[in-house]
């Protein structure tokens, strides 16, 4: 096991993402942040937290995506517990960032935006990721705000570890 981002690394990172947001979306009138169910949701919580402390706003359009039902894959076999999707607002016309913890084939962001289109026909989708596993996409999907690409063989796995959830912050790379 090797750490490729500890708490600092993190908290950095996360600082870092959640300005280059600002800096393209100024102060989030027409913009809105949605969390991937369910990993997703622990990165989104804290970049909409940052955005809202650097913008001074009190809220932000902020959602929680569901994309189980959407999944290439929930007919084969696996287990996929639905999640809730939390989004209280309309997303008509608006410039989404849709946000993941892992970017590795691309095919839980493509069931993203499937399940997104679903709820409406956004501005525009940009897609944030704290870990980009480049080299093992079998989709044609990119991200716009990147926390750390790293490259990886298939057998490893990238966990990343939040507070709230697992104790600590940190990633690691599982061989």
């Amino acid at each position: 096991m090797k750490t490729l981002l500890d708490k600092n690394q993190l908290n950095i990172t996360l600082q870092r993402l959640a300005h280059q947001l600002v800096e393209n979306h100024l102060n989030f009138n027409n913009t809105a942040i949605i969390g991937i169910q369910p990993r997703g949701i622990l990165l989104s919580d804290r970049i909409a937290e940052l955005v809202k402390g650097i913008t001074g706003k009190n809220s932000i359009d902020y959602g929680q995506l569901d994309i189980t039902f959407y999944r290439d894959d929930v007919h084969q076999g696996g287990i996929h517990l639905p999640q809730d999707t939390n989004i209280n607002f309309s997303i008509e016309g608006k410039d989404i960032i849709l946000v993941d913890d892992v970017l590795h084939t691309g095919r839980t962001i493509r069931a993203a935006m499937d399940a997104l289109l679903a709820e409406g026909r956004p501005n525009s989708i940009e897609l944030m990721v704290l870990i980009d596993r480049r080299f093992s996409r079998q989709l044609p999907i990119q991200p716009d705000y990147v926390g750390r690409t790293i490259d990886t063989i298939i057998t490893q796995k990238v966990k990343v570890n939040w507070q709230e959830k697992d104790g600590l912050d940190e990633v690691v790379l599982i061989d």
